[in-house]
């Protein structure tokens, strides 16, 4: 697996960089969801105290589900690059979520990935790392950033708005929810907002004076049902993953993982009013009959339910270009779902909020000077990658009624080919997991070494 040091010039620091100028006094995250958290974390080697408020309550068990974030009852991954930036950020999580009861995953051979109707070859990528839920996985992190000297967690705080003077943000106003809570400021020399897809940040930034950045959307009206399954033993062989992509002329897919306490978690989805998962039992097993290959539908037809169905609706892909604002408050960054929110089929979401903790660490290092405008750039690289390789995507799919440019329907035909040269090519397989992965940006699969094998492996096809 290729290594997390070579994504940026500098490695990771897995414990503060004492060399480092500490001229900061308080750092305020806004929002305590894994982007908080993981920003709180590396705020935590600049500041001399870290402040993190929510307006949840949040859980006091580990696997318990915040209730605002309704999708957190859905199946969620942790792509390769985000397990290394995990485990050098947080050191031994790896252990901790084994401890908890999340299972071991090896990558790709213990995963039957189908990608617009191609199975991908199976290979190795790597030592195996824990699968923890999402549930899981958050309560790990936010134990692990509470126990840091200097970061507190507020929680049933409101944030109303920021506070300014002479253009910079200089705190926060905030409220906690309480019978006697008032409003009330909070100064901090830096603000990190991880509000989530909500538009709050435009609004507090047109409340000093600011635009608020432009929005791009791509609307895929995309439906989940979860539940939670207990498989017979041995059901799915080794698999401990299954995933099956949406592809046109099948608007439908579905996830089954394996997660802690020897439990399944399987999730449907289709785009679009006729292919909604139903909620009801009859209707949601009657919809698993129409994705699932005939060992998954045995399996989910003999196992033994844990949950009720729970549903969920994402309306659109939304990016907001921060980046290309001309003017932006010093004292106030923007990281998470308030800066780009994908299709969560695609898995990026938490990977993500790693990639830009790390942006963020690095710039932090090197000093305070335009620190929004190079944190914005440095964050946009990797969503960059991730924004064409989800919205090339959908843009193939009729029921997403947005269209791609030219070049992103002439990519999607050559990634189409690409898949069906994966399907017994380890190479080709192994360069898109790792795009999946996120290891390394999508152009890889632009790489001559792979056009050529694909080009080549086409022609076996056709010969065949």
């Amino acid at each position: 697996m290729p290594d997390t040091k070579k994504l940026t010039s500098r490695p990771i620091a897995s414990t503060p960089d004492r060399a480092t100028p500490r001229n900061r006094e308080h750092a305020i995250v806004v929002g305590a969801s894994i982007a908080g958290l993981l920003a709180a974390r590396v705020l935590s080697e600049s500041f001399d105290q870290v402040t993190v408020l929510d307006r949840d309550t949040l859980p006091e068990r580990l696997d318990s589900n915040r209730r605002a974030v309704p999708q957190g009852h859905h199946v969620h991954v942790l792509q390769l690059v985000g397990h290394e930036i995990l485990e050098a950020l947080l050191p031994s999580l790896r252990e901790e979520a084994l401890q908890a009861g999340a299972p071991t995953m090896r990558p790709t051979t213990e995963m039957r990935l189908c990608v617009s109707g191609h199975v991908l070859a199976g290979v190795q990528m790597g030592s195996a790392f824990p699968s923890p839920s999402r549930p899981l996985l958050e309560g790990l992190v936010r134990r692990r950033v509470r126990a840091l000297p200097n970061i507190t967690i507020r929680d049933r705080c409101s944030v109303l708005g920021l506070t300014s003077d002479d253009g910079s943000v200089r705190g926060v106003q905030a409220r906690d929810l309480a019978p006697d809570g008032d409003p009330h400021a909070l100064r901090a020399d830096l603000v990190v907002a991880a509000t989530g897809r909500g538009g709050r940040v435009p609004a507090w930034l047109e409340s000093i004076g600011y635009e608020r950045p432009v929005e791009e959307r791509v609307d895929i009206d995309i439906h989940y049902a979860s539940r939670y399954l207990r498989l017979r033993p041995g059901a799915l062989g080794t698999d401990k993953v299954v995933y099956s992509s949406a592809r046109p002329g099948r608007p439908r897919g579905y996830a089954l993982v394996l997660e802690e306490d020897d439990r399944w978690h399987l999730g449907l989805l289709g785009y679009g009013p006729a292919h909604r998962p139903p909620a009801d039992v009859a209707g949601w097993k009657a919809y698993v009959a129409t994705v699932a290959d005939p060992d998954v539908l045995a399996a989910v037809e003999r196992a033994w339910p844990l949950s009720e169905i729970v549903t969920h609706a994402f309306p659109a892909s939304l990016r907001r270009r921060y980046e290309r604002l001309k003017r932006f408050p010093d004292g106030l960054l923007v990281t998470g779902d308030a800066l780009c929110s994908f299709n969560p089929v695609y898995g990026q979401g938490m990977t993500l909020a790693a990639l830009e903790a790390v942006a963020l660490q690095r710039c932090l290092q090197d000093g305070d000077s335009r620190l929004a405008h190079r944190f914005f750039k440095a964050a946009s690289v990797p969503i960059n990658g991730a924004w064409k390789l989800a919205t090339g995507a959908d843009f193939a799919l009729p029921e997403v009624t947005a269209r791609g440019t030219l070049p992103d329907r002439l990519v999607n035909r050559y990634i189409e080919r690409l898949l069906g040269v994966a399907e017994r090519d380890e190479d080709v397989a192994r360069t898109f997991i790792e795009v999946l992965g996120m290891l390394v940006p999508p152009t890889r699969l632009l790489h001559p070494a792979t056009a050529m094998r694909v080009l080549r492996g086409s022609r076996r096809c056709v010969q065949a």
